[in-house]
Protein backbone atom coordinates (compact mmCIF):
# COMPACT_ATOMS: atom_id res chain seq x y z
CA UNK A 1 0.00 0.00 0.00
CA UNK A 2 1.31 3.44 -0.88
CA UNK A 3 0.54 6.03 1.78
CA UNK A 4 0.19 8.88 -0.72
CA UNK A 5 -2.48 7.13 -2.77
CA UNK A 6 -4.91 8.03 0.00
CA UNK A 7 -4.51 11.77 -0.50
CA UNK A 8 -7.05 13.60 -2.71
CA UNK A 9 -5.66 15.07 -5.91
CA UNK A 10 -5.51 18.76 -6.79
CA UNK A 11 -4.41 20.67 -9.89
CA UNK A 12 -0.92 22.04 -9.46
CA UNK A 13 1.44 23.99 -11.73
CA UNK A 14 5.11 22.99 -11.38
CA UNK A 15 7.82 25.55 -12.14
CA UNK A 16 7.28 27.50 -15.34
CA UNK A 17 4.86 25.00 -16.85
CA UNK A 18 1.74 26.59 -18.29
CA UNK A 19 -0.51 23.60 -17.78
CA UNK A 20 -1.51 22.19 -14.43
CA UNK A 21 -1.33 18.52 -13.55
CA UNK A 22 -3.15 16.40 -10.99
CA UNK A 23 -1.00 15.84 -7.93
CA UNK A 24 -1.54 14.37 -4.46
CA UNK A 25 -2.49 17.09 -2.00
CA UNK A 26 0.20 16.24 0.55
CA UNK A 27 -0.45 19.44 2.51
CA UNK A 28 -3.40 17.78 4.25
CA UNK A 29 -2.64 16.91 7.85
CA UNK A 30 -5.45 15.19 9.68
CA UNK A 31 -6.25 16.14 13.27
CA UNK A 32 -6.19 12.47 14.16
CA UNK A 33 -2.39 12.52 13.83
CA UNK A 34 -2.11 15.05 16.66
CA UNK A 35 -4.60 13.04 18.67
CA UNK A 36 -2.49 9.91 18.28
CA UNK A 37 0.67 11.74 19.40
CA UNK A 38 -1.10 13.13 22.47
CA UNK A 39 -2.67 9.81 23.47
CA UNK A 40 0.02 7.76 25.23
CA UNK A 41 -2.15 4.63 25.08
CA UNK A 42 -1.91 4.65 21.26
CA UNK A 43 1.82 4.13 21.02
CA UNK A 44 4.84 2.65 22.78
CA UNK A 45 8.56 3.45 22.78
CA UNK A 46 10.78 1.36 20.54
CA UNK A 47 14.50 1.16 19.71
CA UNK A 48 15.29 0.51 16.04
CA UNK A 49 17.84 -2.28 15.74
CA UNK A 50 20.93 -2.10 13.55
CA UNK A 51 20.31 -2.47 9.79
CA UNK A 52 16.51 -2.56 10.11
CA UNK A 53 14.58 -0.85 7.29
CA UNK A 54 11.17 0.82 7.82
CA UNK A 55 9.34 -1.89 5.85
CA UNK A 56 11.10 -4.63 7.85
CA UNK A 57 10.14 -3.00 11.14
CA UNK A 58 6.56 -2.65 9.95
CA UNK A 59 6.47 -6.38 9.20
CA UNK A 60 8.05 -7.29 12.54
CA UNK A 61 5.49 -5.27 14.48
CA UNK A 62 2.34 -5.58 12.38
CA UNK A 63 2.84 -8.60 10.07
CA UNK A 64 2.63 -6.27 7.07
CA UNK A 65 5.08 -3.94 5.34
CA UNK A 66 2.24 -1.48 4.62
CA UNK A 67 2.53 0.50 7.85
CA UNK A 68 6.12 1.73 7.35
CA UNK A 69 4.89 5.32 6.89
CA UNK A 70 3.39 5.43 10.40
CA UNK A 71 6.91 5.70 11.84
CA UNK A 72 7.42 8.99 10.00
CA UNK A 73 3.98 10.29 11.01
CA UNK A 74 4.61 9.65 14.71
CA UNK A 75 8.25 10.79 14.81
CA UNK A 76 9.13 14.25 13.55
CA UNK A 77 12.86 13.65 13.91
CA UNK A 78 13.06 10.77 11.41
CA UNK A 79 10.68 12.55 9.06
CA UNK A 80 12.98 15.59 9.10
CA UNK A 81 16.40 13.93 9.47
CA UNK A 82 15.88 10.54 7.90
CA UNK A 83 15.96 6.92 9.02
CA UNK A 84 18.92 6.02 11.28
CA UNK A 85 22.03 4.74 9.55
CA UNK A 86 24.01 1.61 10.30
CA UNK A 87 27.15 2.06 12.39
CA UNK A 88 29.33 1.53 9.32
CA UNK A 89 27.37 4.14 7.34
CA UNK A 90 27.69 6.64 10.20
CA UNK A 91 31.48 6.25 10.09
CA UNK A 92 31.51 6.73 6.32
CA UNK A 93 29.26 9.78 6.62
CA UNK A 94 31.45 11.53 9.20
CA UNK A 95 34.60 10.67 7.22
CA UNK A 96 33.05 12.29 4.16
CA UNK A 97 31.99 15.41 6.06
CA UNK A 98 35.30 15.74 7.93
CA UNK A 99 37.96 14.47 5.56
CA UNK A 100 40.88 16.68 6.61
CA UNK A 101 43.66 16.48 9.18
CA UNK A 102 43.47 18.28 12.52
CA UNK A 103 46.55 19.81 14.13
CA UNK A 104 46.11 20.60 17.82
CA UNK A 105 48.21 23.22 19.57
CA UNK A 106 48.45 25.10 22.85
CA UNK A 107 50.12 27.99 21.02
CA UNK A 108 48.21 31.27 20.86
CA UNK A 109 46.95 31.38 17.27
CA UNK A 110 46.04 35.08 17.44
CA UNK A 111 48.66 37.76 16.73
CA UNK A 112 49.37 40.05 19.69
CA UNK A 113 49.86 42.98 17.32
CA UNK A 114 46.89 45.13 16.32
CA UNK A 115 46.04 46.34 12.84
CA UNK A 116 45.69 50.02 11.98
CA UNK A 117 41.96 49.77 12.81
CA UNK A 118 42.66 48.38 16.27
CA UNK A 119 41.46 44.87 15.45
CA UNK A 120 43.39 41.76 16.47
CA UNK A 121 45.15 40.19 13.52
CA UNK A 122 45.08 36.43 13.08
CA UNK A 123 48.42 34.72 12.64
CA UNK A 124 46.87 31.97 10.57
CA UNK A 125 43.95 32.30 8.16
CA UNK A 126 41.91 29.88 6.06
CA UNK A 127 43.56 29.34 2.69
CA UNK A 128 47.11 29.80 3.98
CA UNK A 129 49.76 27.23 3.15
CA UNK A 130 51.66 25.64 6.04
CA UNK A 131 54.57 23.21 6.27
CA UNK A 132 55.89 20.86 8.93
CA UNK A 133 59.42 21.84 9.91
CA UNK A 134 60.51 18.24 10.53
CA UNK A 135 58.25 16.21 8.24
CA UNK A 136 58.31 18.64 5.31
CA UNK A 137 54.61 17.90 4.78
CA UNK A 138 52.59 20.80 3.39
CA UNK A 139 48.91 21.58 3.57
CA UNK A 140 46.26 24.25 3.06
CA UNK A 141 44.37 25.51 6.10
CA UNK A 142 40.68 24.69 5.72
CA UNK A 143 39.35 25.62 9.18
CA UNK A 144 40.56 27.15 12.42
CA UNK A 145 38.95 26.64 15.82
CA UNK A 146 40.53 29.05 18.29
CA UNK A 147 38.43 27.69 21.16
CA UNK A 148 39.97 24.24 20.77
CA UNK A 149 43.38 25.23 19.43
CA UNK A 150 42.73 23.37 16.17
CA UNK A 151 44.07 24.05 12.71
CA UNK A 152 42.44 21.80 10.12
CA UNK A 153 44.12 21.23 6.77
CA UNK A 154 42.54 19.77 3.67
CA UNK A 155 42.82 16.04 3.00
CA UNK A 156 44.74 13.39 4.90
CA UNK A 157 48.25 14.59 5.78
CA UNK A 158 51.12 12.93 7.65
CA UNK A 159 52.30 15.77 9.88
CA UNK A 160 54.29 14.66 12.92
CA UNK A 161 53.03 15.25 16.45
CA UNK A 162 55.46 17.52 18.31
CA UNK A 163 56.85 19.27 15.26
CA UNK A 164 56.66 22.99 14.54
CA UNK A 165 54.24 24.01 11.81
CA UNK A 166 55.33 27.10 9.86
CA UNK A 167 53.55 29.46 7.52
CA UNK A 168 54.93 28.89 4.03
CA UNK A 169 54.80 32.65 3.44
CA UNK A 170 56.57 33.53 6.71
CA UNK A 171 58.80 30.92 8.36
CA UNK A 172 59.07 33.12 11.45
CA UNK A 173 55.42 32.40 12.27
CA UNK A 174 54.55 28.95 13.55
CA UNK A 175 53.04 26.74 16.22
CA UNK A 176 53.85 23.38 17.77
CA UNK A 177 51.46 20.62 16.75
CA UNK A 178 50.96 18.84 20.07
CA UNK A 179 48.67 16.27 18.42
CA UNK A 180 47.78 15.25 14.86
CA UNK A 181 44.63 13.31 14.07
CA UNK A 182 42.16 12.57 11.30
CA UNK A 183 39.54 15.33 11.34
CA UNK A 184 36.60 12.97 11.88
CA UNK A 185 38.29 11.75 15.08
CA UNK A 186 39.18 15.23 16.31
CA UNK A 187 37.43 16.88 19.25
CA UNK A 188 34.24 18.81 18.47
CA UNK A 189 33.83 20.13 22.02
CA UNK A 190 34.30 19.34 25.70
CA UNK A 191 31.46 18.77 28.13
CA UNK A 192 31.35 19.05 31.90
CA UNK A 193 29.59 16.59 34.21
CA UNK A 194 26.25 18.22 33.35
CA UNK A 195 26.78 17.84 29.57
CA UNK A 196 27.36 21.59 29.16
CA UNK A 197 29.88 22.91 26.64
CA UNK A 198 33.17 24.02 28.25
CA UNK A 199 35.23 27.01 27.09
CA UNK A 200 38.92 26.07 27.25
CA UNK A 201 40.44 29.42 26.23
CA UNK A 202 42.28 31.21 29.03
CA UNK A 203 42.56 34.97 29.46
CA UNK A 204 45.94 34.81 27.70
CA UNK A 205 44.31 33.35 24.59
CA UNK A 206 45.95 29.97 25.15
CA UNK A 207 43.80 26.84 25.02
CA UNK A 208 43.89 24.10 27.65
CA UNK A 209 44.10 21.36 25.03
CA UNK A 210 43.84 18.64 27.70
CA UNK A 211 40.25 19.74 28.35
CA UNK A 212 40.75 19.54 32.09
CA UNK A 213 40.39 16.48 34.31
CA UNK A 214 36.65 16.89 34.92
CA UNK A 215 35.64 17.40 31.29
CA UNK A 216 34.80 14.84 28.60
CA UNK A 217 36.03 15.13 25.02
CA UNK A 218 33.35 14.69 22.36
CA UNK A 219 34.74 13.93 18.91
CA UNK A 220 33.09 14.54 15.56
CA UNK A 221 32.43 10.79 15.34
CA UNK A 222 30.99 10.71 18.87
CA UNK A 223 28.59 13.48 17.92
CA UNK A 224 27.38 11.68 14.79
CA UNK A 225 26.91 8.42 16.67
CA UNK A 226 24.93 10.19 19.39
CA UNK A 227 22.68 11.91 16.85
CA UNK A 228 22.13 8.61 15.01
CA UNK A 229 21.39 6.75 18.25
CA UNK A 230 18.81 9.41 19.09
CA UNK A 231 17.05 8.67 15.78
CA UNK A 232 16.74 5.04 16.82
CA UNK A 233 14.51 5.94 19.79
CA UNK A 234 11.03 6.25 18.29
CA UNK A 235 7.34 5.86 19.03
CA UNK A 236 5.37 3.14 17.25
CA UNK A 237 1.66 2.32 17.18
CA UNK A 238 0.77 -0.45 19.57
CA UNK A 239 0.40 -3.64 17.49
CA UNK A 240 -3.03 -4.50 18.94
CA UNK A 241 -4.64 -1.26 17.78
CA UNK A 242 -2.44 -0.28 14.83
CA UNK A 243 -4.89 -1.50 12.18
CA UNK A 244 -7.87 0.45 13.50
CA UNK A 245 -5.80 3.63 13.95
CA UNK A 246 -4.38 3.39 10.43
CA UNK A 247 -7.86 2.91 8.96
CA UNK A 248 -9.17 5.90 10.89
CA UNK A 249 -6.22 8.00 9.79
CA UNK A 250 -6.54 7.10 6.11
CA UNK A 251 -10.27 7.75 6.22
CA UNK A 252 -9.70 11.19 7.74
CA UNK A 253 -7.11 12.06 5.10
CA UNK A 254 -9.26 10.98 2.15
CA UNK A 255 -12.37 12.83 3.26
Amino acid sequence: MSYFTNFPEIEYIFGNNEKSVLFDNISIYADIIDQIKDNVTSYEDYTILENTRPDQLSYQLYDTTDYYWTFYILNDKIREQGWPLSQADVVEEVKKDFSGTTLVTATNLVDDQLTSTGAVRDKFIVGSSIQGQSSGVTGIINKIDYNLGQVVVKDSKSFTAGETILLSSDVNVGFVATNVTAEHLSIHHYEDANNNYVDLVGSDGVVDITGGALNTAITQLDRYIKQNDNLKQIKVLRPGIAGSIVNALLTAISE
